[in-house]
């Protein structure tokens, strides 16, 4: 109980969230390992994939709020406000982003293997793909969060 103290007692709000995130990170580095056979420390910090940390994060600080001022306060409000624009960010701009880069990639690797020698300045450059999230990664990062948001004791 001393661990939980320390590490949540400081801000209880705070802490959640970044335990939210991480936790998220974790399982999504996992999956991606199962999944495509091979460890990506990438899938540690790098934003797209199952479960949404996005949504892993502000879940998990939507239901500590709840469990520690209320669900009528305004510090809840706010939380549940933050949350529904960043989840609908996460599957909508954001995804769109990657689906473009998705186009993008393709249509410089096939003007670069026939123009090459023409634009050394580009080289290998990629855009990154996995930027956004879809409906169903960004519901599992909501059940993340609030499992942790659920489950980690107020101090």
């Amino acid at each position: 109980m001393e661990l939980f103290k320390t590490i949540y007692g400081f801000n209880y709000l705070l802490s959640i969230s970044l335990t939210g995130w991480l936790v998220a990170q974790v399982l999504k580095t996992i999956l991606n390992g199962i999944l495509l056979g091979k460890f990506d420390v990438e899938r540690m910090w790098g934003s797209g994939g199952m479960p949404s940390s996005h949504s892993a994060t502000v879940c998990s600080l939507v239901m500590a709020a709840a469990r520690l001022y209320g669900p009528d306060s305004p510090i809840f409000a706010l939380a549940f406000i933050m949350a529904i624009i960043v989840m609908y960010d996460a599957m909508g701009v954001r995804r769109e982003t990657g689906e473009q880069a998705k186009i993008l990639n393709r249509m410089i690797t096939d003007w670069m293997e026939s123009e090459s020698a023409y634009s050394p300045i580009l080289g290998d450059k990629k855009l990154k793909e996995m930027v956004g999230h879809t409906p169903f990664e960004v519901l599992g990062g909501a059940v993340v969060g609030v499992a942790i948001g659920w489950v980690i004791p107020i101090v």
